[in-house]
C-alpha cells in the first residue's frame, strides 16, 4: 500500500530484457535502505526489490505489467518517480493507493497558468474507469485531485513543488502515464452494476 507522495526521483541506469520480462536497474537516493524482496512503487507500478549493489537496486517487470503500464517505454537515463510503502502508524498525506496501474493515459496539453501547471490527460473509457470532479487519481503514482473530469479524460493541477520534486516537469503533450483510479470509487463502480 503506498499514499501518492513521491518520495525521490530515481534514474534508470540499465534496461535487460530477459524472455518477457524487463529488469529494470536504478540509482536512488535511498538504495541504502532497501532489502531484498520490498515493494516500490515506480511510476506508480508496484513492483519487487531482486538485487541490490551499491546506490543501485533491480527490480523486474513481467510482461503483463509492460502491457498494462508505460514501463515499456523506459529508456536509459529516464527519470521515475518512487515511493516506498507506507508504514502502519504514518499519516496518510495522499490517499490510498495499491501500486497497481489500471490503464495508461496520454498527456494531451500542458498549460503553465499562474504560478503552477495544468496537465490533461485522455484514457480509454471502454475500460471502465471513471473519474469524478475533486476525486483522487494517482498519475505516475503521485496523488492527485481531478479537475475537469469528463469521460476519458480529466486534468490535474501541478504545484511548483511536485513539478520540481517528480516527472511531471518531464512530462509533455503526447507523453504516455501510468493511472491508477482511486480504490473506493472502483469498488463503488462495481457494487452499482450489480444492482443497476
Amino acid at each position: 500500500m503506498f499514499t501518492g507522495i513521491v518520495e525521490t526521483i530515481g534514474e534508470i541506469i540499465s534496461l535487460q530484457k530477459e524472455q518477457d520480462n524487463l529488469h529494470i536497474t536504478l540509482k536512488s537516493d535511498f538504495t541504502n535502505e532497501l532489502r531484498i524482496d520490498q515493494s516500490v512503487a515506480h511510476n506508480g507500478v508496484c513492483l519487487t526489490v531482486v538485487a541490490i549493489e551499491e546506490d543501485l537496486f533491480t527490480v523486474t517487470a513481467i510482461k503483463e505489467t509492460l502491457q498494462k503500464t508505460n514501463l515499456g517505454d523506459f529508456q536509459v537515463g529516464d527519470a521515475v518517480n518512487l515511493e516506498r510503502a507506507m508504514k502502519l502508524g504514518d499519516r496518510l498525506d495522499g490517499h490510498m493507493v495499491q501500486g497497481h496501474v489500471d490503464q495508461t493515459a496520454i498527456c494531451k496539453q500542458v498549460s503553465e497558468t499562474e504560478g503552477s501547471w495544468l496537465f490533461s490527460f485522455e484514457y480509454d473509457p471502454a475500460l471502465g474507469n471513471v473519474t469524478i470532479e475533486k476525486g483522487s487519481i494517482t498519475v505516475n503514482g503521485v496523488s492527485l485531485t481531478v479537475v475537469n473530469s469528463k469521460k476519458g479524460g480529466f486534468s490535474v493541477a501541478i504545484i511548483p513543488y511536485t513539478f520540481e520534486n517528480t516527472n511531471f516537469k518531464k512530462l509533455q503533450k503526447g507523453s504516455r502515464v501510468n493511472l491508477e483510479f482511486d480504490m473506493i470509487g472502483k469498488y463503488l463502480k462495481r457494487l452499482s452494476e450489480n444492482y443497476l
